[in-house]
């Protein structure tokens, strides 16, 4: 699967996933398709179904982007399209939360849908997906920018009484970015995607922690897809802070890859470590006291440099983890990747406060109390459960 990747279509990678993978094809979505086109692509899929009625479900942002255009192409092949716009909560966003979820809900009831289309990023397929999955629909996915890797999730993080929780949920059962759409999107949002990717260094290194420490599982030959599609990433930073066409494509690229690698283990360590806890501990903390919002990439970014320092520091004190650190940027590099692609770099890029910044590094290992992050080791004094043994998987 080295050879040729990047010549290769996402088409053809997936039907490669699934010969390696057979005991996984139920959880793979039946296409992946990044192309021109893909719109009008989307609505030929859903005709073949058979749908009659496709709810798209979109914001005011992302319906002009792509959903009028969705909406069209359904209607010629013949499918009814009604639009749910998901209303921003007093703060002024849209979020994964109670509100959002229900009105999805009355419009699938009330429009007697077949299926459900997710038109936008990261929240949005939230929304979609886990109502979807009570509903009991299929869902389609349409990207409209580069922004996140959890496109083809079966997990849906939502904000329930203000709490961020993780609940089982379903995956699209196929993926259409048209790069027409996809290559409009505002800077910010590729800046954010790229954030997310980089996210990656310090997630693969905590999958590992998890492994010596707990026992968690661990496959290296997914953690391998993780690991090129941060790579392609890492060396295109500056295209990607010019906004070239090729690097965006490799972005969203590489950004799906890192959603079907979770597919493949079934959990999210392949893309998901202390850095995202911490992202998730900020986004709490802001959705208490009524502020709006930051971009989900662009806090993972910050937050990965944060972990970053913190872990090459623990090394000082622990030098048995220098060996598992070869390799994992320094916050000091983080940072310089997220200027290179126009991303925020620091707490107050973000208007996050230095007390806002210790209390999460103290306690958003209990975002995820399932998981064993170096992060967890360190806040709960539990350094000394590490083995690092010489058959470490990577």
């Amino acid at each position: 699967m080295r050879e040729g990747l990047e010549e290769q279509t996402l088409e053809s990678w997936l039907e490669q996933l699934k010969n390696r993978w057979p005991e996984r094809i139920r959880d793979l979505p039946e296409r992946l398709v990044l192309a021109k086109g893909a719109l009008p692509e989307a609505a030929r899929y859903s005709a073949d179904k058979g749908w009659r009625r496709v709810l798209v479900v979109a914001d005011q942002h992302t319906y002009e982007a792509a959903g009028m255009t969705l909406i069209r192409e359904l209607d010629g092949a013949g499918a009814e399209a009604p639009v749910t716009l998901v209303e921003p909560n007093p703060a002024g966003d849209v979020v994964a939360d109670e509100a959002a979820i229900v009105q999805v809900l009355l419009d699938v009831q009330r429009h007697g849908a077949d299926a459900l289309a997710a038109v936008g990023a990261g929240t949005l397929h939230d929304i979609v997906r886990y109502a979807a999955y009570t509903a009991g629909k299929p869902f389609l996915s349409v990207p409209t920018a580069p922004s996140v890797d959890g496109f083809t999730s079966k997990g849906a993080p939502l904000l329930i009484r203000g709490m961020k929780i993780t609940v089982p949920a379903v995956g699209p059962v196929a993926l259409f970015a048209d790069t027409g759409v996809l290559l409009k999107a505002p800077k910010r949002l590729a800046a954010a995607g790229f954030g997310d990717m980089l996210g990656k260094a310090t997630a693969l290194f905590d999958w590992r922690i998890g492994r010596l420490a707990a026992g968690e599982p661990y496959d290296a030959r997914v953690a391998d897809i993780t690991q090129r599609a941060l790579d392609r990433c890492v060396r295109l930073a500056d295209d990607i802070g010019r906004g070239t066409e090729k690097s965006l494509l490799v972005l969203m690229r590489s950004l799906i890859e890192s959603g079907i690698a979770m597919l493949l283990f079934g959990q999210s360590h392949p893309a998901s470590g202390a850095e995202h806890h911490l992202s998730h501990y900020w986004e709490m903390a802001f959705h208490r006291s009524g502020r709006r919002q930051l971009l989900h990439g662009s806090k993972v970014g910050v937050a990965c440099g944060l972990i970053a320092d913190l872990y090459h520091s623990l090394a000082r004190e622990r030098p048995d983890l220098v060996p598992l650190l070869d390799g994992v940027p320094t916050g000091e590099d983080i940072r310089r990747l997220l200027s290179a692609a126009g991303a925020p770099g620091t707490p107050g890029d973000l208007g996050i406060d230095g007390d806002l910044v210790q209390r999460g590094l103290a306690e958003a290992h209990k975002v995820r109390p399932n998981r064993t992050t170096l992060l967890r080791l360190r806040n709960e004094g539990l350094l000394d459960r590490l083995r690092l043994a010489e058959n470490d998987p990577a």
